[in-house]
């Protein structure tokens, strides 16, 4: 009797904790508001994963209540609602990665997130944490998920994976209300970032995740026309410009951790 009332108990609560999700995504905010240093003009970020690593119970709790949610609550929610609680998703559980590895890359043992793979498998590849009721990957929340349930390449500049190559990590979670501004915000600053992408006299250069995902941007030059003025860093010099006639070449990435020692 005891061992059912305690099943029930634990039902109810996952239940209740589900149900009561916060879709502002508020703790994770303030998370990334902590821990996320901002620099180059807004264009680059940092973690400042030591300090997370010692300071992490609002991060578990958040990617905890995360967890809760039960499949029928997030099939309730918009299509932006389900959007931003999967990059969120993604990028919260990248930086419990981390700092579960805290002290692989305080000793050098690791310099990058591919460092904590395994002998057979990468880091993306690790089942590590509870996602809508089952044990996940963060390849199945990106390559299954989003880019299975989600027609939207402006995702390749909000997935962070704790590189340096990476596009910044947002100091602030996604949410559904605001996920229009700030996947356009994402790509914008993406773009502007003369490190990872630029026009020079050889002609577009752009980051590696361009190349990978080229198929998610359904005809890459087309795409890069509509973002031309952050490309070209020239407020009118962009719009007439002739993709057309540009060689493309893609950047090496830099997979060094994207703590404030890498900045």
């Amino acid at each position: 009797m005891r061992v059912i009332f305690f099943v029930l108990a634990m039902s109810w609560q996952m239940a209740a904790s589900a149900q009561s999700f916060d879709l502002s995504h508020t703790a994770f905010t303030d998370v990334l508001n902590d821990h996320v240093e901002v620099y180059d003009d807004g264009l680059k970020s940092a973690v400042n994963y030591p300090e997370l690593a010692q300071n992490r119970k609002a991060l578990d709790k958040y990617l905890a209540s995360l967890s809760a949610v039960e499949p029928g609550q997030y099939e309730s929610w918009t299509h932006e609602q389900q959007l931003g609680f999967l990059i969120n998703a993604y990028n919260g559980f990248t930086l419990q990665l981390i700092i579960d590895n805290i002290d692989k890359f305080e000793s050098g043992e690791a310099d990058s997130i591919r460092d904590l793979g395994g002998v057979f498998s990468s880091p993306w590849e690790k089942s590590f944490f509870t996602l809508l009721g089952e044990k996940r990957t963060l390849d199945w929340v990106e390559h299954e998920k989003i880019r299975g349930d989600f027609d939207e390449p402006r995702i390749h500049a909000a997935l962070v994976c704790a590189a340096v190559s990476c596009p910044k990590l947002r100091a602030e979670a996604f949410t559904g209300e605001s996920l229009e501004t700030q996947l356009e915000d994402q790509m914008i600053t993406f773009l502007s970032d003369r490190d990872k992408n630029g026009i020079d006299d050889k002609g577009i250069y752009l980051s590696k995740i361009f190349d990978w995902y080229r198929e998610d941007f359904d005809g890459l030059r087309d795409y890069l026309r509509a973002y031309s003025r952050a490309l070209s860093g020239d407020s009118g010099s962009g719009d007439n410009m002739n993709f057309q006639y540009l060689d493309i070449r893609f950047v090496d990435y830099n997979w060094k951790l994207n703590n404030l020692e890498n900045r």
